[in-house]
């Protein structure tokens, strides 16, 4: 994955945790490491920092980690 470029990812549910999308984008091989990795990263959602893996993060949110990777939800179809 290319830093700095903004990725959509596709969700076919409701919303996704930050937990769940950084192990969606391999940034993290489990859920267990998705606290240590949020403790160690900046990352802001919509422009607000965030430091809580259980952050829902619903179509048209936009997540921004240390300027270098930025995601967009979307739904699938």
């Amino acid at each position: 994955m290319s830093k700095t470029s903004k990725k959509t990812i596709s969700i076919s549910t409701e919303y996704i945790t930050l937990g769940q999308l950084l192990k969606y984008v391999d940034l993290i091989s489990n859920g267990a490491m998705a606290k240590e990795y949020i403790q160690e990263h900046e990352i802001f959602v919509n422009g607000e920092y965030c430091k809580m893996r259980g952050k829902k993060l619903y179509k048209g949110y936009e997540i921004n980690i240390d300027n270098s990777y930025i995601f967009a939800i979307d739904n699938e179809g």
